[in-house]
C-alpha cells in the first residue's frame, strides 16, 4: 500500500507530481480543523500551511503520524515539541519564500513613502472634484535611497531584504540576538560566476531604534511569546520613523502603534500580520496611515513552486 499524505492546505502541482511520481499517495482535499482529530489517522504524514493547526490533541488521535511538514517557515500553529515527545518529526521549509517577502516589504515601503496606500483609497471617490487639493497633500514624499533601515532578525529573509535595500542605495542596520558579521553576496551584481559581498555588522538593538528611518520585522514568533515592540520601544524611535511587519501578529503591539500614529512618533506603517488574525481590528483596518495586505509575504506562485518541491523532497526523504 503506498503511503499516504495529506496536504491540508494545499500544496502546488509541481510539489503534487513529484510526490505522485515517487508513489506516495497524496490528498489534497481540506479536512476541516474540527473533524481533524477523527480522520488523520489514514494518514502517515500531514503537510500544512498557517491554517491548519496539529495540536496534543491530533497526535494522541492518531499514533501512526510519523512526520508533520510545515510549508513555510513559521510553527505557531504545530505543537512541535510535543510532536518530538512522541517521536514524531517536523520541518519546515526555510528560505523558500525569503525572496517573496522581501519584495512585499518594499511594495509596502514604496507606498508608504510616497502615500500610494492612501491615495488609492481616496483617488476613485475624491480625484474628480479634489485633484490638486490631492497633488498638494502627497507631494511631499521621500525617496528610500540613502534612508536608514533597520532590519530586527537577520536571517534569510532580513538578508534578502538588506540585499535590495542596498541595491537602492540605503544604510543597513541589521539586528540579531548574536552579534556578529554577516556576509551578504549581492547576486544581481553578478558577472560571470562571481558577485560581490558586502560584510555587515549587527548593531545592539537601542541602536536600530534610534537612528532607523523604516524598521521592518522578520523575527520567529508564536502564541504566549513577548512583543518585541510597543509604547517604551517606540519612544526610542526617531520622530517620523516608518514601520514594517510581515513576521506575525502580536510582534508589535497594535494599541500602542495606534497611540504611535495618532500622536505623530510614528509616521506610518504597513501590516501584512495582525493581533486576533483573521479578524484584524477595525481600527487598524481604517487608518489612513497603515498600508495594508491580508497575510500575503509568502504567496506569490514562484514561492509556492519552490516550496511545493521542497515539501516534496523532505517527504521522499524521509524514512517511514
Amino acid at each position: 500500500m503506498p503511503i499516504k499524505i495529506l496536504a491540508n492546505d494545499g500544496l502546488e502541482k509541481e510539489g503534487i507530481e513529484k510526490l505522485l511520481a515517487a508513489g506516495f499517495d497524496i490528498q489534497t482535499t481540506k479536512i476541516p480543523q474540527e473533524e481533524l482529530r477523527d480522520k488523520l489517522n489514514d494518514f502517515s504524514a500531514i503537510v500544512v500551511r498557517s491554517a491548519t493547526r496539529v495540536t496534543s490533541r491530533e497526535i494522541d488521535a492518531n499514533p501512526q503520524l510519523k512526520l508533520i511538514v510545515r510549508a513555510g517557515t513559521g510553527t505557531d500553529n504545530i505543537d512541535v515539541d510535543y510532536a518530538k515527545s512522541k517521536g514524531i518529526t517536523v520541518c519546515t521549509t526555510p528560505g523558500i519564500s525569503a525572496q517573496s517577502v522581501a519584495e512585499l516589504v518594499f511594495a509596502h515601503l514604496f507606498s508608504l513613502s510616497r502615500f500610494l496606500h492612501d491615495s488609492n483609497r481616496r483617488m476613485p471617490h475624491e480625484g474628480a472634484e479634489k485633484f490638486n487639493e490631492l497633488k498638494k497633500n502627497y507631494a511631499k514624499g521621500i525617496e528610500l535611497k540613502g534612508k536608514t533601515l533597520g532590519i530586527i532578525g537577520f536571517g534569510s529573509i532580513g538578508q534578502t531584504v538588506a540585499k535590495i535595500g542596498l541595491g537602492l542605495g540605503m544604510n543597513i542596520l541589521p539586528f540579531k540576538l548574536h552579534h556578529e558579521e554577516v556576509k551578504i553576496e549581492l547576486d544581481f551584481f553578478k558577472v560571470g560566476n562571481a558577485a560581490p559581498v558586502i560584510t555587515l555588522q549587527t548593531v545592539p538593538f537601542e541602536e536600530l531604534l534610534a537612528k532607523s528611518d523604516f524598521i521592518t520585522l522578520h523575527v520567529p514568533f508564536k502564541e504566549g511569546d513577548p512583543p518585541i515592540i510597543y509604547k517604551e520601544r517606540i519612544a526610542l524611535m526617531k520622530n517620523g520613523v516608518m514601520l514594517v511587519n510581515t513576521a506575525r501578529g502580536g510582534v508589535i503591539v497594535e494599541h500602542d502603534l495606534l497611540e504611535a500614529l495618532q500622536s505623530g512618533k510614528v509616521a506610518a506603517a504597513a501590516l501584512d500580520v495582525f493581533e486576533g488574525e483573521p479578524t484584524p481590528r477595525k481600527e487598524i483596518l481604517a487608518h489612513p496611515h497603515i498600508s495594508l495586505t491580508p497575510h500575503i509575504g509568502a504567496s506569490t506562485l514562484e514561492a509556492q513552486q519552490r516550496v511545493g518541491l521542497m515539501v516534496a523532497e523532505k517527504v521522499i526523504g524521509f524514512k517511514f
